[in-house]
C-alpha cells in the first residue's frame, strides 16, 4: 500500500478541512486521530472519507475525528507529519497555557474530556507497556519451564527490561500527561520522579508510613506501578504554571518558574494528591475486583460482551488504568481475561466471515484481519472491516464474548502482567486459573465463528444474488477500486453521460474482468477499451483511462479479441497502473451502458489493501436484463 500513501493522505486531508483545520494529530494502534478547530467540514465529509481506500471506518468520540486505518497506520501517520505543517499531539511541549485550553473547550462535555484526556495519555505509552507485558510472559515461561533460573543473573537482566516500565510507569505518564495539559515536560518528570527518588523510597517502610515535614506529619506511599498520582499531580501543575507565569518576571523565569513548581508542587503530592490517589486507584481496584469476586458471571457477561462497543466509543480507556493499577497493587488482574474472551470473539467473526462469504474481497479482508487478531491482540479492522460493516457479527461476537465472558469471571481467571489478549500472550495468563483461560478464549473464538457463519452477513445477500439467474440485473464490476460518479470523472464525455450512463471506479489493481457472460463486440488494438454485449441484449463500454488512447498500447495486454465469448470474472485485459500513473494519465475506468438508462445502486464491499467489489443494481428501459 506504500505507494498510496500520498492520494490517500491528501485525501484525508482535505476531507477534514485541510492542515489549517487541524489542531494536532496523532495516531494509536489502528487509528489516525484529529482534533480539529471546526468539525462541520469533517462531519460533511464523513461518507465521502469513509469510502476511501485503506480506510476502515470513521469513529466520532471524545472530541476527535478518527479514522480508521488498520494495520498501516503508523505509515499513513508517518508520511502526512513528513509532508504537511501538523502538530503532533504526541510531540508537543507547549508553553502556551491558550493553546490548552482552546483544546479542552472544543472537547465536549466534563465526562468526553475526562475520556479524551485518558486516551491521549496512554495511547503514546500503550507500545511500551505491551512490549514489557511480552517481556515478562515470556520470562515466567521461561522459568516455568526451567529453561532460565529465576534467581540467576541473565534472568533478573531481562527482567529489568519488563519491569522497567511497569516500575517508572508514573514518570512515562508524567512526560505523556505533561504533553496533553501542555506544560514542561522536564520539570512534570522531576515532579514526579521525586516519589521515586532513593531517599524517598528509603523513608517509605511500608504504604501509610508518617513522617515530618515542616512539621507536619506526612503519610507516605509507595508509588511504582501507580497511575492517578502522576496524572493528577501533572494536572495540578498545569494550572500552578500558569499562576507562576503571571508573577515571576521573565528575566528569571528560566531558573526561578522551575524551581518555585518543584518546591511546590513536590511537598503537595508527597502530603495530599499521592496519598489520594493511591488511595483512589486502590479504592477502584478494590470496587471492581468485589463486584467480579461477587459477581463474576455478570461482570464477565457485561464486560465480554460489551467491550467491543465500548472500543468504538473509545470509552475504554478509563478501565485501562485500573487493570494497570489492579497489577501493581494485588499482582493480578481480573478484567483482562473478561476482556480476552471480547477480543477472540472478534477474531472469530474473522473466521466465520472466511468460511460464509463467497466473495474473493471479503474473504481476503477476513483472512488477513484474522491473523493480527490471534497473534497481537488487534482487533479493529475486523471490527470496522467487517462487523459494524455487515451488522449481523455484531450480534455473533457479543454473545460469544459475554459468553465466555462469564465463564471466566464465574471462576475468576487472572492475568499477572498487562498485556493485549493473543496467542502470543498466552504465558501472561499462567497460574491456577489458567486452564479457564484456555478455555473462555477458545469457547469465544469457536463459538462467535459458528454464529457468524450461521446468522451470515448482509453480504452474502448481494453475493449470492450474483450467481442467480440474469434476469435479476446483477453484475460484478470490472475492475478492484472505488467506485465514483461519472459526475467526478474528469472528462467531460463521460461527465455529460453523452456516451451512455454508468459509473466510473479508481482501479486499484491492473485487471479487467467481464461483468457478465456474453461477447466481445470491440476490442480497440491499443487493449485500453471494450465493447461488450451481454446475452441478454445489454451492450456495455468499457474504457480503462481518460486519454489513454494516446499512449498507443503501452502499458496494456488485450487477453481476447472481437468475437470471443467471455464468462463473467474472465480476464479481458490486463494494464499497468503504475505505468500510466507516471505517464501522467488518469487511470480511472468508466463502465458505460451503451443502450440503456441505468437506475445505478452502489454496494460497496472494502477488502484489505484497497480491494473492492461493488455490485450494480439497474432498470432497462427497453427491457432487457442482464
Amino acid at each position: 500500500m506504500s505507494k498510496d500513501y500520498g492520494k490517500l493522505s491528501q485525501e484525508i486531508i482535505d476531507g477534514v478541512g485541510g492542515e489549517q483545520n487541524i489542531i494536532s494529530l496523532y495516531h494509536c494502534v489502528t487509528r489516525l486521530r484529529f482534533k480539529l478547530k471546526d468539525e462541520t467540514i469533517a462531519k460533511i465529509n464523513k461518507e465521502k472519507i469513509q469510502k476511501l481506500p485503506g480506510v476502515l471506518s470513521i469513529v466520532e468520540s471524545n472530541g476527535q475525528f478518527q479514522v480508521v486505518i488498520g494495520n498501516e497506520v503508523a505509515d499513513v501517520y508517518q508520511y502526512i507529519m513528513d509532508k504537511y505543517k501538523i502538530k503532533s499531539a504526541l510531540g508537543s511541549d507547549s508553553d502556551n497555557p491558550n493553546e490548552g485550553e482552546a483544546e479542552e473547550k472544543k472537547s465536549g462535555n466534563l465526562l468526553i474530556r475526562f475520556f479524551n484526556v485518558i486516551s491521549s495519555i496512554f495511547n503514546p505509552i500503550i507500545i511500551a507497556l505491551a512490549g514489557a507485558g511480552m517481556t515478562k510472559a515470556l520470562l515466567v515461561l521461561l522459568s516455568q519451564y526451567h529453561i532460565l533460573d529465576a534467581d540467576g543473573s541473565t534472568y533478573k537482566i531481562l527482567s529489568a527490561a519488563g519491569n522497567s516500565v511497569f516500575y517508572f510507569l508514573p514518570l512515562f505518564l508524567a512526560i505523556s500527561a505533561a504533553r496533553v495539559f501542555k506544560v514542561n515536560q522536564f520539570v512534570s518528570l522531576a515532579i514526579v520522579a521525586s516519589l521515586l527518588e532513593p531517599n524517598f523510597v528509603g523513608l517509605v517502610t511500608e504504604n501509610g508510613t508518617t513522617v515530618d515535614f515542616l512539621g507536619i506529619p506526612t503519610v507516605l506511599m509507595t508509588y511504582s506501578g501507580t497511575v492517578i498520582p502522576a496524572i493528577v499531580a501533572i494536572y495540578v501543575y498545569s494550572h500552578l504554571e500558569k499562576i507562576l507565569k503571571r508573577f515571576i518576571p521573565k528575566s528569571i523565569q528560566i531558573f526561578a518558574l522551575s524551581m518555585v513548581a518543584l518546591l511546590i508542587m513536590v511537598p503537595l503530592t508527597a502530603m495530599v494528591i499521592g496519598p489520594i490517589g493511591v488511595g483512589l486507584g486502590n479504592g477502584l481496584g478494590s470496587m471492581m475486583n468485589l463486584i467480579s469476586s461477587k459477581s463474576g458471571l455478570l461482570a464477565g457477561l457485561i464486560i465480554g460482551a460489551g467491550w467491543t462497543f465500548l472500543v468504538m466509543l473509545g470509552i475504554h480507556w478509563g478501565i485501562v488504568p485500573i487493570m494497570i493499577n489492579n497489577l501493581a497493587t494485588y499482582g493480578f488482574d481480573t478484567l483482562r481475561p473478561m476482556i480476552a474472551a471480547a477480543t477472540f470473539a472478534s477474531a472469530g467473526v474473522a473466521l466465520g466471515v472466511y468460511l460464509r462469504s463467497r466473495n474473493k474481497g471479503t474473504k481476503s479482508l477476513a483472512l488477513t484481519s484474522l491473523v493480527p487478531a490471534l497473534l497481537g491482540g488487534i482487533t479493529e479492522p475486523i471490527v470496522y472491516g467487517l462487523s459494524v460493516r455487515y451488522k449481523r457479527p455484531l450480534i455473533a461476537q457479543a454473545i460469544a464474548g459475554g459468553i465466555m465472558g462469564a465463564f471466566m469471571g464465574a471462576m475468576q481467571t487472572k492475568a499477572i502482567v498487562y498485556v493485549f489478549p493473543a496467542l502470543t500472550t498466552l504465558p501472561a495468563f499462567l497460574g491456577d486459573t489458567f486452564i479457564y483461560y484456555v478455555i473462555g478464549i477458545a469457547g469465544a473464538f469457536i463459538l462467535s465463528a459458528v454464529l457468524t457463519y450461521f446468522i451470515g452477513i448482509k453480504e452474502e445477500e448481494q453475493d449470492s444474488i450474483i450467481n442467480k439467474k440474469a434476469a435479476e440485473g446483477k453484475m460484478e464490476l470490472p475492475v478492484i477500486g472505488h467506485a465514483i460518479s461519472l459526475d467526478d470523472v474528469n472528462d467531460e464525455v463521460f461527465s455529460s453521460r453523452a456516451m451512455g450512463d454508468g459509473i466510473a471506479i479508481v482501479p486499484t489493481k491492473g485487471i479487467l474482468y467481464s461483468p457478465f457472460d456474453g461477447k466481445v463486440e470491440v476490442a480497440f488494438p491499443t487493449g485500453h477499451a471494450f465493447g461488450l454485449k451481454s446475452n441478454t441484449g445489454v451492450e456495455m463500454l468499457l474504457h480503462i483511462g481518460i486519454n489513454t488512447v494516446e499512449l498507443n498500447g503501452k502499458g496494456f495486454n488485450a487477453k481476447v479479441k472481437v468475437g470471443d465469448s467471455v464468462e463473467k470474472g474472465q480476464i479481458l485485459g490486463e494494464f499497468d497502473l503504475e505505468a500510466i500513473k507516471n505517464a501522467g494519465y488518469d487511470p480511472t475506468t468508466m463502465m458505460i451502458f451503451t443502450n440503456l438508462t441505468a437506475e445505478v445502486q452502489e454496494e460497496i464491499i472494502t477488502a484489505n489493501d484497497q480491494e473492492m467489489i461493488h455490485l450494480m443494481k439497474w432498470k432497462n428501459s427497453g427491457g432487457a436484463t442482464v
